[in-house]
């Protein structure tokens, strides 16, 4: 309680005592008027003063003209103290709780503070409420969590800052998961999306966080951060048949939980592709032979096993390599279809692939050695003839040289290494 008075004195050559009133204004909404006593003087009492001028303003009578007087005040903060209170509490997570924060001063100060709280506390809370007119702020909430709440009352011009705390405690939710697998059934290295979300199990409420970790057959094992809405998706194209699960691992709000679901994968198409190079070639020149087997959509991956090469000369079974290739190389391709057959493997299923096949003859040259030369007549002789392949043909000629001249007119076959000899 401060009280302010303002006295009112003629100015020389005037005399006497003013009459009239005094209107005073000042900082925390001083704004009256009171009339001055009998010795010129008038006095204001108030409780809401705050650091500032005060002003006092003489509002003249008939006899002597208005004037005007301050004065500086100085009105220091009064401590304050801050109890907090949560309804209800225990409670589970997603419950719905009200935290209030009432604000009182502390003496010799008095009055009903005015600003704002700010609650804080786990789960996320964070918000400032403005007080009402007892000194009270309350904020409704559903996302907390155990721990301790903190109601820091920000001060206003009149009141200092202070803070109040209380322990909450919020059990665990029960929570659910569901799975989907979407396409199912699919075919193998489709590409397959399988989500699973997690709810709450009333009367808890809200969206659980964390993580969920997807098993199943073929060694699948990843955990994935859920999203805002309480979901979370892999993205495969390695699925095979059986049951998968989904585990959420649970968090500080909600215990953990496992939902499953059936996949069904059947095997993809596939297609063999066939190539030969060089084509057309000749007799004896080397060949390679090359099937790549690929994935028809929507099946996808790289297929692994065997290919058989049949026809034009071929019948030889190659394991693919790691790009799905499998490649013969040869000399003695023939004229014809080379067939390749995918034998298939667990993923997918067996095609065939064919490409057709030009060898035409190949060049070749002779050499002639006679022994001995010079001879004399009736000496006897041996003539040679050796038949080679020209490259790119290879090999070794088969078939007959008819030697005619000096005498000659025979015919030989060649041997295994391609010579034929007349003595």
């Amino acid at each position: 309680t401060v009280t302010v008075c303002a006295t009112v004195t003629a100015v020389a050559p005037g005399s006497g005592t003013p009459t009239g009133t005094i209107t005073f204004t000042g900082p925390g909404g001083l704004n009256t008027t009171v009339p001055l006593n009998a010795s010129g003087t008038a006095c204001v009492t108030t409780t809401v003063l705050e650091t500032g001028t005060v002003t006092a303003v003489y509002n003249g009578d008939g006899c002597f003209s208005s004037s005007t007087g301050t004065a500086p005040v100085t009105v220091n903060q009064a401590a304050s103290t801050v109890s907090v209170t949560i309804e209800p509490n225990p409670s589970v997570c997603g419950e719905t709780v009200t935290v209030c924060a009432t604000v009182t001063a502390v003496a010799p100060g008095s009055g009903t503070p005015t600003g704002t709280v700010t609650f804080t506390g786990p789960g996320g809370l964070n918000e400032t409420v403005t007080l009402d007119a007892g000194g009270t702020a309350c904020v409704t909430t559903t996302t907390l969590e155990t721990g301790t709440v903190t109601a820091v009352y920000n001060g206003d011009g009149c009141f200092s800052s202070s803070t109040g705390i209380a322990p909450v405690t919020v059990n665990q939710a029960s929570s659910t998961v569901s799975v989907t697998v979407d396409p199912n059934p699919s075919v193998c290295g489709q590409t397959v999306t399988v989500c699973a979300t997690v709810t709450a199990v009333a009367p808890g409420s809200g969206t659980p966080t964390g993580t969920i970790t997807f098993t199943g057959p073929g060694g699948l094992n990843v955990t994935l951060t859920l999203d805002a809405g309480g979901t979370a998706c892999l993205t495969t194209s390695s699925l095979t048949s059986g049951t998968y699960s989904a585990t959420y691992n649970g968090d500080s709000c909600f215990a953990g939980s496992t939902g499953t679901a059936p996949v069904t994968v059947n095997p993809a198409s596939s297609t063999v592709s066939v190539t030969v190079e060089p084509d057309p070639s000749v007799c004896g020149q080397t060949v390679t032979v090359c099937a790549t087997v690929t994935a028809v959509a929507p099946g996808s991956g790289t297929p692994t096993g065997t290919v058989t090469f049949t026809g034009a000369g071929l019948n030889t079974t190659v394991p693919l390599n790691a790009s799905g290739t499998a490649c013969v190389t040869t000399n003695s391709l023939t004229n014809g279809t080379v067939t390749a057959v995918y034998n298939g493997d667990g993923c997918f299923s067996s095609s065939t692939g064919t490409a057709p096949v030009t060898v035409t003859q190949a060049a070749s040259t002779t050499t002639v050695s006679v022994n001995p030369n010079p001879s004399v007549c009736g000496q006897t002789v041996t003539v040679c003839a050796t038949v080679t392949a020209v490259a790119p043909g290879s090999g070794t000629p088969t078939g007959t040289i008819t030697f005619t001249g000096a005498g000659l007119n025979t015919t030989v076959p060649l041997n295994a290494s391609g010579t034929a000899c007349v003595t």
